[in-house]
């Protein structure tokens, strides 16, 4: 088969789902997509249903349980065909002419192992399309907000490269996991998804480790994807804010031994507590506090209660 293979996981974003795979069909014709894989973590809104009854074109796989992020996408790899394997998140629409412009972009130099493309909010603004790896300075950044206040300067714009301006194909450190699309020889080489890292930061071990093998790692603008952000994690907030912690301090030990460990919770811990201070502020001098900051509040809390306790949300 010479198509792209497509890859999407899922749980609970049934809405979002359809939207997905109505727009990789609309993108997909013309034999730029070979065949479309939607790995199910065990949604109870649907989904499966609807795939099946909606686009009966797709391979739908049932994981019976939620296998999470990275061993649901290793679980669509293995039965994917392509020589090019494209991982989706369920909430992102593809755009015309994005299939094209990653494969152009792969084609151009048999060395790129990994392209990503622009990635937009609904307003068409750019969202964090590649990011640096994580190191002790831009986390302090992130954790100052020195990346918020001084965002276009390259040294403080921390990880997530607040300063790119999104407009140049450029090599990258590391692509945003909502949308890869892979050279399948690359990820041959590379391996699988570490399925260590059950949901985020399976993105910035992967990018990591297919830079380590010498393929290079290529944000390409001509692509263009929708990424809504959140289907499902909005289904869960608290347990996914922990699950982000959770799976950093699995990337820093993987990395740094048990010193990063130990660095990556000081900088949480102190990242948390300042954002409840000054939130704590805002609601001494707002009155009474609106949702959002409620929650924020709520989420402080919990993330200072694991990473002290390890105690996770009831």
């Amino acid at each position: 088969m010479n198509g792209i293979s497509v890859i999407i996981v899922s749980w609970n974003a049934r809405a979002y789902l359809h939207a997905c795979l109505q727009s990789v069909r609309a993108c997909g014709r013309g034999g730029v997509v070979g065949e479309v894989i939607v790995v199910d973590n065990a949604s109870s809104d649907g989904s499966a249903a609807m795939v099946r009854d909606a686009f009966p074109e797709v391979r739908l796989v049932e994981a019976g349980a939620n296998l999470g992020f990275a061993r649901a996408n290793n679980l669509g790899m293995s039965l994917a065909c392509g020589p090019l394997l494209a991982l989706v998140n369920s909430d992102v629409e593809v755009r015309p002419g994005c299939f094209e412009a990653l494969a152009g972009c792969l084609q151009s130099d048999p060395r790129i192992g990994l392209a990503g493309p622009r990635i937009v909010d609904r307003q068409g603004r750019a969202q964090g399309s590649c990011r640096r790896r994580p190191t002790v300075w831009n986390t302090l950044c992130r954790t100052l907000a020195l990346d918020r206040v001084f965002g276009r300067h390259a040294l403080l714009s921390g990880h997530e490269m607040r300063h790119f301006a999104h407009d140049t194909r450029a090599e990258a450190e590391v692509l945003s996991g909502c949308f890869w699309l892979a050279r399948a020889s690359a990820v041959a080489e590379v391996g699988p998804l570490d399925e260590r890292f059950f949901f985020y930061m399976e993105d910035v071990d992967w990018c990591r480790r297919f830079a380590a093998r010498g393929w290079r790692i290529v944000f390409e603008p001509a692509a263009v994807a929708l990424h809504h952000g959140g289907a499902s994690s909005a289904n869960a907030p608290l347990r996914y804010s922990i699950q982000y912690l959770r799976s950093n301090l699995a990337y820093w030990r993987k990395y740094y031994g048990l010193a990063g460990d130990a660095l990556f919770r000081s900088l949480a811990l102190l990242h948390h507590g300042l954002r409840l201070a000054a939130r704590g502020v805002r609601r001494l001098l707002g009155g009474v506090p609106s949702d959002p900051l409620r929650h924020k509040l709520r989420e402080d809390l919990a993330c200072l209660r694991w990473l002290l306790t390890g105690k996770d949300v009831a």
